[in-house]
C-alpha cells in the first residue's frame, strides 16, 4: 500500500518554472515505478513523465520533451516534477502515479495522489 501528497502546485506565468513534490509513504516506495500524469478542464487524464524504480530509466509525453524533468528520491520517499518554459496549456491538475507499467512506463499504477493545480496565466 503507498500513499501519495502532492505539492508545489501553483499560479505562475507563462514561461515561468515550478517544481511539483510527491512525498510517498509505505516502506516498499523504492520498488514502484513513479509517474505523473494531468487532467486539464474538460479533458481526458494524460500521461506526462515516468521514472523507474531505480531512476535509471525516464520517459516523457513527446511534447513536453526538453522542458519538464523528472526525478526522484528514494531515500526520502520523493519525487519530483521540475517544470520549465510552462506554457497556459500545461495548466492542469497533477496527479502523482505509483505503479506504473508498460513498456514506455505509460500505463498508471493502481495508487494515486489527490493532485495539486498548476495554472499558467498568459
Amino acid at each position: 500500500q503507498v500513499q501519495l501528497v502532492e505539492s508545489g502546485g501553483g499560479l505562475v506565468q507563462a514561461g515561468g518554472s515550478l517544481r511539483l513534490s510527491c512525498l510517498a509513504s509505505g516502506r516498499t516506495f523504492s520498488s514502484y515505478a513513479m509517474g505523473w500524469f494531468r487532467q486539464a478542464p474538460e479533458k481526458e487524464r494524460e500521461f506526462v513523465s515516468a521514472i523507474s524504480w531505480t531512476g535509471g530509466r525516464t520517459y516523457y509525453a513527446d511534447s513536453l520533451k526538453g522542458r519538464f524533468t523528472i526525478s526522484r528520491d528514494n531515500a526520502k520517499n520523493m519525487v519530483y516534477l521540475q517544470m520549465n518554459s510552462l506554457k497556459p496549456e500545461d495548466t492542469a491538475v497533477y496527479y502523482c502515479n505509483a505503479g506504473v507499467t508498460g513498456r514506455l512506463l505509460r500505463n498508471p499504477g493502481d495508487y494515486w495522489g489527490q493532485g495539486t493545480q498548476v495554472i499558467v496565466s498568459s
